[in-house]
């Protein structure tokens, strides 16, 4: 099977800085993962395993933590469960052509979490005014349409705040990973 585990928070305005060539060495030498490869340097990796999610999360986060002594968030999804992140996404053309033009940068993004929010995290995001910009909770996912910048935002400062583990990928780059697992699947035996 080919998973992607997505680390939070790596290489970003220079703290946990982690080499993608020494994170690919470790995770396939110490973690045992097969065919190991790292997309850009803010923590994606992509990987193939026959074992449990739940049990490669561990692993990932426990090997990282010895080997670089950083304690790092990882979340694993499958190349078919990223896939369908993708699909999923609930915001009309319209919604996106409009934020598209007034965005400075990329205006779509998706905050993978590591579980369901509870009911009361749901609810303080409901009942706080984010101006223009939207998200939308399904499942295991937000999906965040940003009207300026996610840098400014106070929809991006209360995703900090829920108290659930979570790491936010932009569309350009959950598609390139859908394209490389896709790739992985072909060449899989």
């Amino acid at each position: 099977m080919v998973y992607i585990a997505l680390l939070r928070g790596i290489n970003v305005g220079g703290k946990n800085i982690l080499k993608m060539a020494e994170l690919r060495r470790v995770l396939k030498e110490e973690a045992g993962l097969a065919r190991v490869q790292t997309y850009i340097q803010s923590g994606n990796v992509l990987f193939e395993s026959s074992e449990e999610k739940s049990v490669l999360c561990k692993r990932i986060e426990q090997v990282i933590e010895s080997a670089f002594g950083m304690s790092v968030s990882v979340i694993v999804r499958t190349a078919s469960e990223l896939r369908s992140i993708a699909e999923r996404c609930p915001f009309t053309e319209e919604e996106l052509a409009k934020a598209a033009e007034s965005s400075v940068g990329e205006s779509l993004y998706v905050s993978i979490l590591q579980e369901e929010l509870p009911g009361e995290q749901v609810e303080k995001l409901h009942t706080t005014d984010f101006g223009e910009d939207k998200y939308v909770i399904l499942g295991k996912e937000i999906y965040l349409l940003y009207s300026n910048s996610s840098r400014n935002s106070k929809l991006s400062g209360r995703l900090d705040k829920l108290g659930v583990p979570a790491t936010v990928r932009n569309f350009k780059t959950l598609k390139k990973l859908i394209d490389l697992a896709a790739e992985m699947e072909q060449d899989i035996p």
